[in-house]
């Protein structure tokens, strides 16, 4: 009996230790919620952007190369703002269909085709998604901020874009 007990223990503790690092259906409602607090709506939606973008490039300086069509190195330009608009736009309606995976692969596949030949690499991934979690922290609050929750389903995301 009290080896029954013990593997039921040993299998709940597993169970809840994965459960932090899958994106499972109350991860992604969670991730909408606090996407649509964080994103906000009109003129919030930029400010919003720049601290992210703010974010990338203190942390990778070298990703401005990346967007010198869009004014990369100046993100307080009407062209980056725009390309900021867009980028967020793509996320929000990523995150939107999070509870819709056949709609969602057939987005993310469309996001990696348009990706693959921008050079885009993991650690650029790697890069987007922390300054996103940083965002959405930064704006909802630390206390409410489920980084459990937005760590696998942004890498949801951003593994569909990356085509993986």
């Amino acid at each position: 009996m009290k080896s029954l007990i013990a593997l039921v223990c040993l299998v709940a503790a597993v169970d809840y230790c994965l459960a932090d690092h899958v994106c499972g259906p109350l991860q992604r409602l969670k991730v909408k919620r606090q996407w649509a607090a964080a994103y906000g709506s009109g003129s919030g939606r930029q400010d919003f952007g720049h601290y992210i973008w703010a974010h990338v490039f203190q942390h990778s300086p070298v990703a401005r190369d990346m967007f010198k069509r869009v004014r990369g190195d100046n993100i307080h330009t009407p062209a980056f703002r725009a390309h900021s608009t867009r980028v967020l736009g793509g996320l929000d309606m990523c995150i939107a269909l999070l509870d819709d995976e056949p709609v969602l692969n057939t987005q993310l596949a469309h996001l990696a085709k348009q990706h693959t030949t921008l050079g885009v690499e993991a650690d650029h991934y790697a890069t987007l998604e922390h300054a996103v979690q940083m965002g959405v922290e930064n704006s909802i609050g630390s206390e409410v901020f489920d980084q459990d929750a937005w760590k696998p389903c942004l890498k949801v995301i951003t593994a569909g874009i990356a085509g993986n």
